[in-house]
């Protein structure tokens, strides 16, 4: 009988206890808790998958952006092909940075003197350089939108930090618009000109150069007085970059 009896009580479960139901006043208080939880969880995803396409368009090509997506729905057609920067004219470089960002070779992403005299001028000029419109066209979208402009503040020295500037200028060319559904030198050239991206003379590249940052607005196969005109500073300038060494950081 013994025997049995120890039998038994090993065999004898210990009852759990039930675990305390939480009161629906508690569920709702963990509502601002997991979403506060939840955010700084997708917030850092979000960063940390920036961080790797930044570093992997760092030498992988982008194959589309955003907007060139949106304007291939609208169009129903759009005309891109990516060229190398060996095989683009030496002069179209020049011509961009001259046109868009003189300062080029000697900001972090940011030209705060540009960005001061826009301020003085009360933001009637623009003042973003390549780099922040190289960040616009790839990563983000088009809109004068605060959330737009935080982001592409916040991407733009993480680019600048990845990249080369050979890099950024090689990639700007290539998705800037220089005509509605025209995308990057490499298929800007023929269109206006009938001639290879490498074979862009210093007034077809200071053309080209001249139509942005409005490229449906203006035209290098009709270039209006305007356009001439600043199509020869802009030669002038490109020059000028050249003889004072403002070009070292993507020149050869």
């Amino acid at each position: 009988m013994a025997k049995a009896a120890k039998k038994t009580q090993k065999r004898t479960k210990p009852v759990k206890q039930a675990k305390p139901k939480r009161s629906i006043f508690w569920r709702i208080g963990m509502v601002p808790v997991l979403a506060v939880r939840w955010g700084w969880r997708f917030g850092i995803a979000a960063v940390l998958f920036m961080l790797f396409v930044v570093t992997l368009y760092a030498f992988v090509n982008p194959p589309t952006t955003f907007y060139i997506l949106s304007e291939s729905r609208r169009l129903d057609n759009t005309r891109r092909e990516w060229r190398d920067f060996e095989s683009i004219s030496p002069h179209m470089p020049h011509a961009i940075v001259a046109a868009e960002d003189a300062n080029f070779c000697n900001h972090w992403g940011f030209d705060m003197a540009a960005i001061r005299d826009a301020l003085e001028d009360g933001g009637g000029r623009g003042a973003s350089t390549i780099s922040q419109q190289t960040v616009k066209n790839v990563f983000l979208w088009h809109g004068r939108t605060y959330t737009r402009k935080a982001l592409e503040a916040a991407i733009t020295p993480v680019m600048e930090t990845i990249w080369t500037k050979r890099r950024v200028l090689e990639v700007y060319m290539n998705v800037a618009e220089f005509d509605e559904g025209v995308f990057g030198v490499g298929a800007a050239a023929p269109w206006y000109f009938g001639v290879d991206a490498k074979d862009l003379t210093m007034k077809q590249a200071s053309l080209l150069a001249a139509i942005l940052p409005n490229p449906k607005g203006r035209s290098a196969k009709r270039p209006s007085a305007f356009i001439k005109k600043r199509a020869r500073s802009i030669a002038s300038g490109a020059a000028t970059i050249r003889a004072d060494g403002r070009n070292t950081c993507f020149e050869g």
